[in-house]
């Protein structure tokens, strides 16, 4: 019987700040051996109504892109029968994205970066075809849907859901971090989110002053 996910994090391939929390959440796993399901949520479909003058035609194809490899990773989802297939395809394209900073060569040329995406993941080249099937929306903006139900609209990526269908579930947007902890500080702030997640009447705890994004 496969072991129960102790965590769902929802997540967009183009969001930095999620990229650095999943990288936390990727030591906290290997640290202790939890399970993790990586779940879809689009910033495209979260900003399709936004008017907002930051949001530029720029920012959009931007978002687009990360709509795109969800598409595949639904793919991946539905195909392959490792568990862990869809872990293993965001953290190729996040670390391409942001750890080696292409973003511009996957702005430019979308089909040839998700291409060699998918060759250095070891994934079938024909999953690429996924990357235009709007016929996979249906899933990610169900899964985008679910996330806001466990949290509230006004937030956006990550969402961590802990202990899912269980008794104990609880979520949370965020932790927004700047920096992945690494090793025992790693843990600590896994069990202080957990604790401060799993407590009955939180809502929020919140500053908006944010250091510089860094991906080492």
């Amino acid at each position: 019987m496969a072991k129960s996910a102790d965590l769902e994090f929802f997540f967009d391939p183009v969001c930095p700040w999620a990229w650095v929390t999943s990288r936390w959440v990727h030591n906290v796993r290997d640290q202790r051996g939890y399970e993790v399901v990586w779940r879809p949520i689009s910033l495209w479909v979260i900003n399709e109504e936004t008017s907002a003058g930051w949001y530029t035609p720029e920012y959009r194809a931007g978002h687009f892109f990360g709509h795109r490899g969800l598409r595949i990773a639904d793919a991946i989802r539905d195909n392959e029968p490792d568990a862990h297939a869809v872990g293993h395809w965001y953290t190729t394209l996040g670390t391409a994205i942001h750890t080696d900073g292409r973003r511009s060569e996957a702005r430019d040329d979308a089909d040839g970066f998700l291409a060699e995406m998918l060759a250095d993941a070891g994934f079938d080249a024909g999953y690429l075809a996924a990357a235009d099937d709007e016929g996979r929306d249906v899933a990610i903006r169900a899964s985008s849907a679910e996330a806001f139900s466990r949290t509230g609209d006004g937030v956006g990526t990550p969402i961590l859901t802990f202990h899912p269908g269980t008794e104990r579930e609880a979520s949370f947007f965020g932790p927004v971090i700047s920096k992945a902890p690494q090793g025992e500080e790693a843990l600590r702030l896994w069990d202080a989110v957990e604790t401060l997640a799993t407590m009955s009447g939180l809502a929020e705890l919140k500053r908006s002053n944010r250091h510089r994004l860094d991906f080492t």
